[in-house]
């Protein structure tokens, strides 16, 4: 057997083609997930602040199902379980729009969107409370105070722990090869199995997503520069 690396399985077409769609799928993954995170995780920091128990009751065990059940398990669930539920009208035309991508975004965003809830809960709470009902004393409502005074500043506290689960969302979007997403690891593996270049594809597969890793966590430091010079 020959041990010595061998890179020149890259320049098949095929297997260039593979993964560029793979990283492709991975970043289009990544972008709807993390879109789907960020709004329902500021819906349900919002939520839990209310001080309703019922509310506060309901967003805590959300938060604490999806924070204590393997992601994994999570995205079989949404995968294999949820189309169950739904009608074969319904069915039909989520097999005929990517069922395995949309389902995929959904899980990793559901998922992900408990921890940025807290983060951002997190950051609410840290804020006095004087200047939320300064806001309402100026005629603010409770959704624009939030909007524009508590929140704005809220994301800026919590931006170090949002960047840090950005990035484990933007990772965990591997898990969807076990659905059939063709993203990056799928595109890997099936690359592995015919090739049997095993060391070689796994080597830049681990760099793309150290790479990405790298400039998403390179973008957010440049966000809290500039967040500590407009704070000056």
């Amino acid at each position: 057997m020959n041990s010595k690396l061998d890179f020149s399985v890259l320049l098949d077409p095929v297997y260039r083609h593979w993964i560029f769609d793979g990283i492709v799928t991975m970043l289009q993954l990544t972008a709807f997930a993390w879109l789907l995170a960020i709004v329902l995780g500021t819906l349900l920091a919002l939520i839990r602040m209310t001080q309703n128990r019922w509310a506060e009751r309901a967003v805590s065990v959300y938060v604490e199902y999806h924070r204590n059940v393997p992601m994994l398990v999570q995205i079989f669930i949404w995968y294999f379980g949820v189309p169950t539920l739904l009608s074969p009208a319904v069915q039909h035309w989520i097999n005929a729009q990517r069922s395995e991508f949309l389902f995929a975004f959904i899980a990793v965003g559901m998922c992900m969107a408990a921890y940025m809830s807290e983060d951002l809960r997190s950051g609410i709470r840290s804020i006095p409370k004087s200047q939320l009902e300064a806001s309402r004393a100026l005629g603010l409502s409770y959704l624009q105070a939030f909007r524009l005074i508590i929140l704005p500043q809220a994301v800026r506290i919590a931006l170090p722990t949002l960047i840090s689960h950005t990035v484990l969302l933007f990772k965990n979007t591997s898990l969807a090869m076990a659905i059939g997403v063709a993203e990056l690891t799928y595109a890997t593996r099936e690359i592995e199995s015919q090739s049997f270049r095993t060391i070689e594809i796994y080597i830049v597969a681990t760099s793309i997503y150290l790479a990405i890793s790298l400039l998403i966590m390179a973008a957010g430091a440049g966000l809290q520069h500039r967040y500590r010079i407009k704070a000056r």
